[in-house]
């Protein structure tokens, strides 16, 4: 049986259960949305550089539970500072309360039919599945149609979390392939913070393929910083969705760090649909061997007064292949925005490639918008200056490129992550 005859197989079993809540009628909507678009080609011009139907042709085991992984076996993967972290882990796309950890009481968390059968019915119902507004394709579909066993994280009115959120995507790839879709939802409350950490980890050396969306919606006054983290191996594939709605005056700050697997697609949605909106969005993709990372972002100003702002960085050796596709939208409504989107490429080797294209829809007339791409090699005045300084050739190219990296690391805020990504990187440099 091929993948997407499993998929169909299984998506139709989930529209049979007995859910009386608005999960069911969801889930209905998105299986006829990805009956009718399918996996997408390089012909939808949203996943021109980026091929899915090798990844989707492999022999996936669905039938791998949340129980495959011992604690023992997650320890060894745990991010630095997690000891005063809630945990929320995910395994083989399947959220595990017996392996996560909540110790911030300004947290609800609980599985997301319980939520919506229950007093947070009416916040699933407006803002579960938005996402899909955006993502008009089968990737988006297929995990709002086989969504099960979630979670709903909410964070309450006034509350400020001085414990970091680490999410966990864990995968058991020991005995055989998998396929993964880790499906969340996350409500921030009036003028509540909260500081959100998310990875990717397989365990094992057969291939897996994680589908993975989050929806996150902030509310008056809230402030939100969310930090992804993907390194796995290079037999692993994902495609990641974190979709911000921010209501009025939301701060949301977002760093995405791109370094290992096959191939990686993140979207990264920042919906401003309230006024004096403020959001941030940096990346970096440092790639080698062959790995294929694929960033697409889109900021929608919907209202008025609102600010973005983002820099994504790309440093891509070897084989590999960077794509930076941003688009800012500018409503007809939403006069006095400040939007700024840069991209800027430094290609270590002939055979490394990067695509960028950058955009711009703007329907206002009294806006500040630019946006700028650049795609070069290392600096050789910079290269010079150093040797001449009595520094080694291969040192004064690490120093040149960790400092060109540093423009985002310094926008990583939680102290443990980011001198832990400092020193994944500092250690990468120091092997090349």
């Amino acid at each position: 049986m091929s993948t997407i005859e499993q998929l169909n197989e299984k998506m139709e079993s989930l529209q049979q259960m007995e859910d009386g809540s608005s999960l069911k009628t969801l889930r209905h909507e998105a299986f006829s949305e990805f009956r009718k678009n399918g996996v997408p080609t390089t012909r939808h011009e949203e996943w021109k550089y980026t091929r899915l139907g090798g990844i989707m042709n492999k022999d996936y085991n669905f039938s791998l539970d949340r129980h495959s992984i011992s604690k023992e076996d997650f320890d060894a993967y745990r991010l630095p500072g997690y000891e005063e972290a809630n945990e929320l882990v995910f395994i083989n796309g399947f959220y595990s309360g017996e392996m996560s950890k909540i110790i911030s009481e300004e947290l609800v968390v609980m599985p997301l039919e319980r939520a919506a059968a229950g007093e947070y019915e009416n916040i699933i119902t407006t803002y579960l599945g938005h996402s899909r507004n955006y993502l008009v394709d089968g990737i988006n579909a297929m995990n709002t149609a086989l969504m099960h066993d979630g979670v709903f994280v909410f964070c309450k009115k006034n509350a400020d979390t001085k414990h970091p959120v680490y999410i966990y995507n864990i995968q058991d790839a020991r005995s055989s392939n998998v396929f993964s879709q880790p499906r969340s939802l996350i409500y921030v409350s009036q003028n509540a913070k909260m500081q959100i950490v998310e990875t990717y980890i397989t365990i094992g050396q057969s291939e897996s393929f994680t589908n993975q969306v989050m929806e996150v919606v902030t509310m008056q006054d809230a402030r939100i910083e969310y930090y992804k983290i993907q390194k796995d191996h290079v037999q692993t594939n994902a495609v990641s969705t974190t979709h911000i709605i921010q209501q009025e005056r939301g701060f949301a700050h977002a760093v995405t760090i791109s370094m290992d697997g096959g191939i990686v697609r993140n979207n990264l949605n920042f919906i401003m649909c309230a006024d004096h909106g403020e959001s941030h969005m940096y990346g970096l993709y440092f790639l080698q061997c062959n790995t294929h990372a694929d960033n697409h972002t889109i900021v929608d100003n919907i209202r008025p007064n609102c600010l973005s702002n983002q820099l994504y960085k790309g440093i891509l050796s070897g084989h590999s292949t960077g794509v930076f596709n941003g688009k800012i939208f500018v409503r007809q409504a939403a006069q006095k925005t400040n939007a700024y989107q840069s991209n800027k490429n430094i290609l270590m080797s002939d055979t490394a490639t990067v695509n960028a294209k950058p955009q711009l829809e703007i329907f206002a007339d009294d806006v500040k918008c630019s946006h700028g791409c650049t795609v070069g090699h290392l600096d050789d005045e910079g290269l010079f200056y150093l040797q001449s300084r009595g520094i080694p050739e291969t040192k004064a190219r690490a120093l040149l490129i960790h400092a060109f990296a540093m423009d985002i690391l310094e926008q990583i805020y939680l102290d443990p992550i980011r001198k832990y990504i400092d020193q994944e990187i500092s250690e990468r440099l120091e092997n090349e």
